[in-house]
């Protein structure tokens, strides 16, 4: 039954409208990706993935490194630069390396791909899992001075506040009747990190909400 939750709908199993070869190599390594530049909060300076297992062993054959890097930049599954999206992001000056593992992956999944996205300033870690039909689980995280393990299945909020503030998402998600099914709070400094593991999916009403509440404060969604 747990395998049947991951996936939102039919499409899921049958994958999204993409630029293939791989629903789970190529469109799922988008996604990872994309989550990757939503916790840096934009195209970064370099790009470090580590492969592991099946990704380690067939990255370069299923188009995995640029799924991985269009992820990055923002491009959709469907768009027709993702094969040229490792060329593109070299013009824009943005360092690439991918790193094979032959041990196990951390997160015992194989299609493990663990990305690190730096700045001068700024520094971020994701390490997501491809579980087919272009679906992926995010593990593992490092933003902002936190670090957090996750379940895997999205939705994911990830909220970071000044230690005295009250949550934002958490009177959000009661209000739309949205399930939480794993919650956990950290603290370091003066601030605190929570993080919300939904039962349920976001509907496009609360994700304007919390793209609008993400222009003030520090939120991170993962759908």
């Amino acid at each position: 039954m747990d395998k049947v939750f991951n996936y939102k709908s039919c499409f899921d199993i049958i994958g999204p409208i993409m630029i293939g070869p791989s629903s789970s190599h190529t469109a799922g390594a988008l996604a990872i990706g994309r989550c990757a530049r939503q916790l840096f909060g934009g195209t970064p300076k370099s790009v470090q993935c580590i492969y592991y297992e099946s990704f380690a062993q067939t990255h370069k054959g299923h188009g995995t490194d640029f799924a991985i890097i269009s992820g990055v930049l923002g491009f959709e599954t469907d768009d027709e630069r993702v094969p040229q999206a490792v060329e593109i992001a070299t013009k824009q000056g943005v360092s690439i390396e991918f790193i094979e593992r032959d041990e196990p992956s951390p997160v015992a999944h194989a299609n493990t791909a663990d990305l690190t996205l730096m700045s001068a300033t700024r520094r971020v870690r994701l390490i997501g899992t491809s579980i087919g039909g272009g679906t992926v689980e995010i593990k593992y995280v490092e933003v902002d001075g936190f670090i957090s393990n996750f379940s895997g299945p999205l939705p994911i909020i990830l909220e970071i506040l000044p230690i005295e503030e009250n949550s934002i998402v958490k009177p959000l998600l009661e209000e739309f009747g949205v399930s939480i099914g794993k919650q956990k709070e950290l603290k370091e400094g003066s601030s605190r990190f929570i993080s919300y593991e939904l039962n349920g999916l976001i509907s496009p009403t609360l994700q304007e909400k919390l793209q609008f509440i993400q222009q003030e404060k520090t939120i991170y969604v993962f759908t």
